[in-house]
């Protein structure tokens, strides 16, 4: 379980793609103290640690968790959203994360608007129904804020702060994103649904 609040970005230091895909990626973190099969959010989606020295690890993707993240198009050198996961005690900064990967959306439009970004993304289908105004969701393993909500399109305002210390701030127009919707709404819908509200 995370926050979805960024403590470092990693860097993708190798990629090998023979049967399932083994990433090394580089971090800050010192990982002395983080156990072989720890989950760390990566860019929201919690891999497992398969092998690791005291500041890089390897984690080992499978077909399924290739389709349906992003993951297949990192490349040497991509930046990685990391979170190690929360301990007993941990303050929770953002929301529950759980690594979960809902679905990708698809970044629209980015515009600077004084020192922050405005950014608007696209969800699928099927998730349109779980964002809210002033809810929260979590997209590549961010804690965010949904500000408004055109049909499809959520809009975000993104401080200069999560702008610099994530990997928001190489985003771009057309970039697929993880969306990770909010475990309260995921409950509501499921409750409204089951009582076929």
């Amino acid at each position: 379980m995370f926050t979805g609040i960024i403590t470092d970005i990693g860097i993708v230091r190798s990629i090998d793609t023979s049967g399932d895909w083994k990433i090394r990626i580089d971090t800050k973190h010192d990982l002395t103290n983080v156990p072989i099969g720890a989950s760390i959010s990566c860019s929201g989606v919690c891999l497992t640690v398969v092998e690791k020295d005291t500041h890089s690890f390897l984690i080992q993707a499978s077909h399924e968790t290739l389709n349906k993240t992003a993951l297949r198009d990192w490349k040497t050198g991509s930046k990685v959203n990391l979170e190690l996961s929360l301990k007993m005690g941990d303050e929770l900064g953002g929301h529950l994360v759980f690594g979960h990967v809902d679905g990708l959306g698809q970044v629209t439009s980015i515009k600077q608007v004084g020192n922050s970004h405005h950014v608007t993304v696209k969800l699928p289908d099927e998730l349109k129904q779980f964002a809210a105004p002033k809810g929260s969701i979590a997209l590549d393993g961010i804690s965010l804020t949904v500000n408004a909500v055109e049909n499809d399109i959520i809009h975000l305002m993104i401080i200069p702060h999560t702008w610099t210390v994530t990997s928001w701030g190489d985003l771009a127009v057309g970039q697929h994103v993880h969306i990770e919707i909010d475990m309260l709404a995921r409950y509501v819908a499921r409750i409204l649904a089951v009582k076929g509200i």
